[in-house]
């Protein structure tokens, strides 16, 4: 597995690149934040527990020697994120680039959730991400920057749509349209947007809270991924600094699934075959062919 946490660029292809993450202060964000850093951007990580941010950012400031910002914010409330927004400016002078990752969810038959349930997760994943785009759009735009970046983590059930998991599939299916809709309407400012839809990158928190207890030991994702393992850190922040970067610049109102196909698999009609054993498939092509093999009458 070594291969599959090899970083894809090394020569501070972000350098001076100052760059929001929400949710930054563990899983996916935290990762993503860790390469940004190698790479010489200065990052600014957000959520509501600055307890979480101080710590992570002490542990990432020493393992990369880059510089980070913390900025205690629930992206759920706008007068926040536009105060998030002015620290960043006042810390940098700027901003290049936004990373909505800040989400919640959980899994649970729909009946058994509260109207509040429901709203918790609407609220942080398409307000959330509704608020900061639009705080850094309307300052990117003001500002006449010549260029931007919003990159959004969504989901592949945006598009398929997923029981159990109701608020956040509706969510993210909002986050996708607004990541469409703005990617035609804000380039003209110079401002890309784009979306990464991961499959299963393990993440301690994220994990504990969506599979508690002993779920996760039953719930093996390794068989839903054609490929026959989850995704590594790495891989995904690969992918997050390339969107992120200049080398991407023609890639605008796009959506880049990370899955190990995972989604194709269960999208298929029939890929439920795939479980047949060998002997079994011995058995219906000799049926098949008897078949074919009978004279029409």
């Amino acid at each position: 597995m070594t291969e599959f946490k090899e970083p894809m660029f090394r020569n501070n292809e972000l350098k001076d690149r100052v760059i929001v993450v929400t949710g930054g202060g563990s899983g996916l964000g935290k990762s993503m934040t860790r390469y940004f850093m190698q790479l010489g951007a200065n990052v600014v990580i957000t959520s509501r527990n600055t307890e979480k941010l101080e710590k992570t950012a002490g542990e990432l400031k020493t393992e990369t020697g880059g510089n980070i910002l913390i900025a205690g914010c629930d992206v759920r409330n706008y007068s926040e994120v536009e105060a998030m927004l002015e620290k960043t400016i006042s810390e940098f002078g700027k901003v290049d680039a936004l990373l909505n990752n800040a989400a919640g969810n959980f899994i649970s038959p729909s009946e058994r959730l509260s109207a509040n349930a429901f709203d918790t997760i609407i609220d942080i994943v398409l307000k959330g991400s509704k608020n900061c785009t639009l705080a850094f759009g309307k300052h990117w735009i003001n500002k006449k920057q010549d260029k931007a970046v919003v990159l959004n983590i969504i989901t592949t059930y945006a598009w398929t749509g997923s029981g159990y998991v109701v608020p956040s599939a509706m969510a993210k299916a909002g986050v996708l349209a607004m990541t469409r809709s703005l990617a035609v309407e804000w380039a003209k400012y110079g401002i890309r947007m784009n979306a990464v839809a991961p499959g299963p990158f393990p993440t301690k928190g994220a994990w504990d809270r969506l599979l508690p207890g002993n779920l996760k030991d039953k719930f093996d994702f390794t068989k839903k991924v054609p490929l026959r393992r989850v995704g590594e850190h790495q891989e995904l922040a690969n992918l997050a600094a390339f969107l992120i970067s200049d080398f991407s610049s023609y890639i605008n109102g796009e959506v880049i699934t990370i899955d190990g196909g995972e989604w194709l698999q269960g999208a298929g009609q029939f890929n439920m075959l795939q479980q047949l054993p060998e002997e079994m498939w011995d058995m219906l092509e000799m049926m098949i062919r008897k078949k074919n093999s009978k004279p029409e009458k």
